[in-house]
């Protein structure tokens, strides 16, 4: 949850800075998203690469686990396109990016804002938080009355490094390592998925 607040903090910041030009001049006319994209996408390459513990999960389960990643990203899809009939100021292909986001909020903001809007961008950020602090902080509600799985689901893929303390007490290990393999591919998949829906 620290993380969240930050990663809010820092945006309203800026947020506030834009508005009242608080900024030198060369930060508010030039756009720098593009080079602050390429860098998360660089040190998500990054990390991925050098976790061999997450490679060798991967690589050594059954496919039963790909079921779980695939369930998520096809109820969240599900879920926000209806979610688009009911709110008319937003398309079902706006609904369908931030959704896509599954969690991932710092990296499919920027995309978003990027591609489409900041507007749909700020959405997809304030969307994807929303998502993670509801799964810190109803994890134990949504086991008890929904099953182990369901913080994964709810987490998406802030499963594996945020949340997954409060997976691995309340649901167990072996469901935290179910959790790791499902954020990994959602993490994975997101950029994608948003990139592909956007330009749909």
């Amino acid at each position: 949850m620290k993380d969240s607040l930050i990663i809010t903090f820092c945006f309203i910041l800026g947020l506030v800075l834009g508005i009242y030009k608080f900024l030198p001049e060369f930060l508010i006319k030039n756009s720098f998203s593009n080079y602050a994209l390429y860098l998360i996408l660089f040190l998500v390459g990054v990390t991925m690469g050098s976790d061999k513990k997450t490679w060798f999960f991967f690589l050594s389960k059954s496919f039963k686990l790909v079921l779980i990643p695939l369930s998520i990203i096809i109820g969240t899809l599900i879920g926000s396109g209806l979610i688009s009939l009911a709110i008319k100021e937003i398309s079902i292909q706006e609904a369908l990016a931030v959704g896509s986001g599954f969690g991932y909020y710092s990296l499919s903001s920027i995309i978003i804002a990027e591609i489409h809007s900041e507007t749909l961008g700020m959405t997809a950020l304030l969307s994807n938080i929303s998502r993670e602090i509801l799964t810190l902080l109803l994890t134990p509600f949504f086991v008890r009355f929904f099953g182990p799985l369901s913080p994964v689901a709810s987490g998406g893929a802030t499963s594996m490094d945020t949340c997954l303390p409060v997976i691995a007490k309340y649901s167990g290990r072996e469901i935290a390592a179910a959790a790791v393999f499902s954020g990994f591919i959602l993490t994975l998949v997101t950029p994608f998925a948003v990139t592909f829906i956007l330009n749909f």
